[in-house]
């Protein structure tokens, strides 16, 4: 038995990087690869994996340490004494604002993962490469346990990864079986049957241009892909009455200008949806396995549009507070979130998000779900409208309203009460306050 220090490998420019999870606790049985920590800098988040299996005696961090290059994390037990000292390289790093929780290392999928995997030769357990091979590997998805290093004394280079992903794309554009809905040149990806995707020269029809995705819209894209295709979305769209409402609210406005207070519908919708959620208790849910997990708690997110893509700040407790509060902190948070300096702790938490498109236009649109919540509402631009009262039409001021849930825990009717039930409270408000 030996015992060996993990240490915190090259992260770049990047230096006192907040620890902000504990991943492992002493005495736990640790496998390669298996994460360690989840550390955050003000560009990123990213967690430090263990390269070698054993059993970890001590950890010597805490949330909130500050840690660079070479920083101890832990000691670790190990069965032999190869090693006196391992770098543990960490994965692809994860900006914080994308999710609300990530998923367990173990249950990621790399985009090679639906792939053909081709014949390899038996390799060790644990792969030698340099940390930025590592990260090289990571941000490509592929497992270095079934790369063969060219290097001295079989190490894997960057070479040997790009080899490897242009065997496996090489594979994956042979003609597959044909099946029920497919045909030649299709893939096979857990029962769906999609065709290849496209590959097209477009500077042979024109100049182009050509602009990289900024790493939010990158991580953002991935998340939004995943909660499209893994929850049944259903859309109930409806409308709600705002003239009064709005006639408040610019009276409100009136009355704070002094102050600074400026009362956005955002801060009128969190409140309704408040009271909605605790009305409804199963739109204040997450899926957890074969369990729904009600939350006690109110906390809403809010999309935010940013240079570099969406982000969702979360305001806690949002039953509990009063509109000035909730306006107060609403125009805060967005305006940390278009300067880029939303905490993770900030975008976490959420039950609940609404999108409003409101200062932008269109009528409808279906939202989509961010996982691990179970709804989310959209809201458009709101316009006069011509309403029958009973006796006549009469210019009313309609917001439309756009809530996306998920089918596995919210029927169709459920979500017509709820959104008829959201209605009414924003038609008069006074109902949000009993």
């Amino acid at each position: 038995m030996a015992v060996i220090e993990l240490t915190v490998p090259d992260i770049g420019d990047v230096s006192d990087a907040a620890v902000i999870e504990l991943l492992v606790k002493p005495g736990d049985t640790i496998k390669a690869e298996q994460s360690l920590i989840t550390i955050e800098s003000d560009k990123a988040s990213m967690e430090v994996p263990s390269a070698v299996g054993g059993v970890l005696k001590e950890l010597r961090v805490r949330l909130g340490d500050k840690v660079s290059k070479g920083s101890l994390v832990g000691l670790l037990e190990t069965a032999d004494g190869a090693a006196t000292e391992v770098v543990a390289p960490p994965v692809a790093a994860t900006p914080a604002p994308v999710a609300d929780a990530a998923p367990a290392a173990a249950d990621r999928t790399h985009p090679t993962a639906a792939l053909a995997t081709l014949a390899m030769p038996p390799l060790s357990a644990v792969s030698h490469a340099s940390p930025s091979v590592r990260r090289f590997a990571r941000e490509l998805g592929v497992p270095l346990q079934k790369v063969p290093g060219s290097g001295p004394k079989g190490r894997i280079t960057h070479v040997d990864v790009q080899n490897f992903v242009k065997g496996v794309m090489a594979r994956a554009d042979q003609p597959a079986a044909v099946s029920a809905g497919g045909g030649a040149g299709s893939a096979d990806l857990g029962g769906m049957t999609l065709l290849p995707w496209p590959s097209v020269d477009f500077t042979k029809f024109g100049a182009v241009e050509r602009q990289p995705l900024s790493r939010i819209k990158k991580i953002s894209g991935a998340n939004l892909h995943r909660n499209w295709v893994r929850i049944p979305h259903v859309t109930n769209h409806d409308e709600a009455d705002i003239t009064e409402l709005e006639a408040l609210r610019v009276k409100l406005n009136e009355e704070h200008a002094k102050t600074g207070t400026k009362f956005t519908m955002l801060a009128f919708l969190l409140k309704a949806c408040a009271v909605a959620l605790r009305k409804f208790p199963q739109f204040n849910a997450s899926l957890d396995g074969d369990d729904l997990v009600l939350k006690q708690y109110v906390h809403i997110g809010f999309a935010a549009d940013t240079p570099n893509g969406l982000v969702v700040p979360v305001i806690r407790d949002v039953d509990s507070k009063s509109l000035s509060q909730l306006a107060t902190e609403t125009a805060a948070l967005a305006a940390k979130a278009r300067d880029g300096k939303l905490s993770p702790g900030e975008m976490q938490g959420g039950c609940f998000s609404i999108s409003s498109l409101g200062g932008f236009g269109g009528t409808t649109f279906t939202p989509i779900i961010n996982a691990p919540e179970v709804a989310i509402l959209g809201v458009c631009r709101s316009a006069m409208k011509p309403v029958w009262n009973g006796s006549a039409f009469e210019p009313r001021l309609m917001l439309p309203l756009s809530l996306s849930y998920d089918h596995r825990v919210i029927d169709g009717a459920s979500a017509a009460r709820f959104n008829t039930y959201l209605a009414s409270l924003l038609a008069d408000f006074r109902r949000a306050l009993v």
